[in-house]
């Protein structure tokens, strides 16, 4: 254990599995006390005893609604109160739905919204007077290839709303925070094989099953090494870094396809 977040709570959302189970595990052995949530409340649980085993320190609370305010709130402040405050926001949950612009529902539109951009602001919103009486933190947001990019393969109308909102919020936040000491960046993933995009995006019957064949380095990235970029982003060694929105996507977006 090298101690990068030692003494530091980190509250990390939707723990349950892929980066957010990643995530708790690698915070909490860089020596961060880890509070989690997620709405699948036995995923969740097992990430808590994964960490324990490994020495960790991590609590949880679940089930969890991440767009219900008033859990959100509560499990802020009862994080803050049993900790003694709070030093960073990993706003990593997220839900999404995929359709062509014409297919798509206002349903379906607002429950993207609501899963991927509402749960970012009201975590946010709540953990930020407690970063302010703490003089400083991280928060964290979570984008995406498609905040950046539009996509042939992948028909994603809401997604990439959100996604370029949490990007554009990324940047206000940062404004916001640096009077007070607080950091935002956001970390903004390619391709990465997790539970979820194995069912969907990944699925053999997906256009999408083949993009590592256009991807620069080649293959699909793991979460950790999405995490890892969030460790930095959240410890001190960033400490001159806000604003910033870090694509992990083995140089996916920065090249045009092949022939």
């Amino acid at each position: 254990m090298s101690g990068r977040l030692a003494g530091k709570v980190a509250l990390i959302t939707g723990t349950a599995g892929g980066q957010g189970r990643a995530a708790a595990l690698l915070f909490a052995a860089e020596g961060a006390v880890v509070v989690g949530t997620d709405v699948q409340a036995d995923a969740a649980a097992e990430t808590v005893e994964l960490v324990r085993a490994g020495g960790g320190v991590m609590d949880s609370t679940h089930p969890l609604d991440l767009a219900d305010e008033d859990g959100v709130r509560a499990w802020i402040d009862d994080a803050a109160a049993r900790h003694g405050g709070i030093d960073v926001l990993y706003n990593n949950a997220g839900a999404t739905r995929f359709s062509p612009v014409a297919d798509t529902s206002y349903a379906d539109w607002s429950f993207v919204l609501r899963n991927e951009l509402d749960i970012v602001f009201l975590a946010t919103k709540h953990a930020w007077p407690h970063l302010v009486a703490r003089g400083g933190g991280s928060v964290l947001l979570v984008g995406s290839t498609a905040g950046i990019t539009g996509s042939l393969t992948n028909t994603r109308i809401a997604h990439t709303a959100t996604k370029g909102g949490v990007v554009a919020m990324t940047r206000q936040l940062a404004a916001e925070g640096a009077a007070h000491g607080i950091r935002a960046n956001c970390i903004s993933p390619g391709m990465i094989r997790t539970p979820a995009t194995e069912g969907d995006l990944l699925a053999a019957d997906h256009p999408m099953r083949t993009i590592a064949r256009a991807i620069p380095l080649g293959r699909i990235g793991a979460p950790e090494e999405v995490v890892a970029c969030a460790l930095f982003l959240a410890s001190d060694e960033a400490s001159y870094v806000t604003g910033a929105n870090l694509v992990v996507d083995g140089g996916w977006s920065a090249v045009l396809p092949g022939a």
